[in-house]
């Protein structure tokens, strides 16, 4: 059995303490401008009594905003009264990515989502996946992550859980996301699942939840309006706090198999020919990859490998071969 050394992450605040507590995860981080430096990931933790918790989690990705902005609202105005429980909330993860505004980090250009279950002697952002899943993790009961498409893709704004071994933890998890009642529920497909913080939570028997809120490198005042309500709705529906879920209608959808997935075999300027929530048929052209190095070709044609809906797209202009071009995913009930 091998013996994992401390976490070097300090945490500021006090997890077992009621009441409010603004503070840092203090990761030490030797620089040139700073020897004895840290990264310096915010932090809130809620607490009343005995009961469930929350870890909510934004910024896994430092270019995905809604997660941040409904986490800052929310650890701004929580009070301690209306919480049974507790809730941990981390809105910008991997903090060194979301101040730089880039999906990684740009100190060791670690995607976080595929650096779990993390290494405390690794670098700095598995540093950051171990100490979430040896002593985040652990606290949580329900677990959700806010993602949305960054900088390169834009998404339907839905909430998503995965297809679990386990039926009964499936089944929380699936219960979790009708809570969020996003506009779109989902039955998520990963393209690459290894090191992503679902599957840990997941391997540790949580309620995990996670969402695709727009995206393009930004937020609108639909997808925050979304996240704000889903988190206050995913809480209520724990236990934590009291209250009504808002629902409004939701449309579920599912990613059956890989062919919902489309990547481009070329660089090119991309020509949208389905919008988001368009009606696709299998065989339809849904995209469009014109070449640019020279006039007179035919651009490269993509169609959709099932029947469904644009679940997301490819969002700049420019594409570059092997990106992903477009999901489309099947209607359920």
């Amino acid at each position: 059995m091998t013996i994992l050394p401390p976490s070097p992450v300090a945490p500021t605040v006090d997890f077992d303490a009621d009441g409010v507590q603004h503070g840092f995860l203090r990761l030490p981080h030797s620089r040139d401008d700073s020897a004895w430096g840290s990264v310096m990931i915010p932090i809130a933790v809620i607490r009343r009594g005995r009961g469930p918790t929350a870890l909510l989690t934004g910024g896994n990705h430092g270019d995905e905003y809604e997660g941040p902005v409904a986490l800052f609202d929310l650890a701004r105005n929580l009070r301690a009264e209306e919480v049974n429980g507790r809730v941990i909330i981390v809105p910008a993860l991997n903090y060194p990515a979301f101040v730089a505004g880039t999906r990684t980090s740009p100190i060791d250009r670690g995607n976080l989502n595929r650096s779990f279950p993390g290494r405390p002697n690794g670098s700095i952002t598995e540093k950051i996946a171990d100490y979430v899943t040896r002593h985040l993790l652990p606290l949580a009961d329900i677990v959700l992550d806010f993602h949305s498409g960054g900088r390169t893709l834009e998404f339907l704004p839905y909430a998503a859980a995965h297809d679990l071994d386990d039926k009964k933890q499936e089944e929380a998890c699936f219960a979790a996301v009708a809570a969020f009642a996003a506009p779109y529920s989902m039955r998520m497909r990963e393209i690459d699942a290894v090191g992503m913080l679902d599957t840990t939570a997941e391997s540790m028997g949580k309620t995990f939840m996670t969402t695709e809120l727009a995206g393009g490198g930004t937020a609108t005042a639909r997808s925050v309006a979304i996240a704000k309500r889903g988190v206050r709705n995913v809480l209520k529906h724990a236990g934590i706090c009291a209250g009504d879920i808002e629902r409004g209608p939701t449309q579920w959808l599912d990613m059956p198999s890989d062919d919902c997935f489309s990547f481009s075999f070329e660089d090119g300027l991309v020509e949208q020919v389905k919008d988001l929530g368009d009606p696709v048929r299998k065989g339809e052209i849904v995209a469009l990859v014109h070449p640019v190095r020279q006039t007179g070709r035919a651009p490269f044609e993509h169609r959709a490998a099932l029947d469904g809906v644009v679940a997301a797209r490819h969002f700049p202009g420019l594409i570059k071969t092997g990106d992903c071009m477009a999901v489309i995913a099947t209607v359920g009930n």
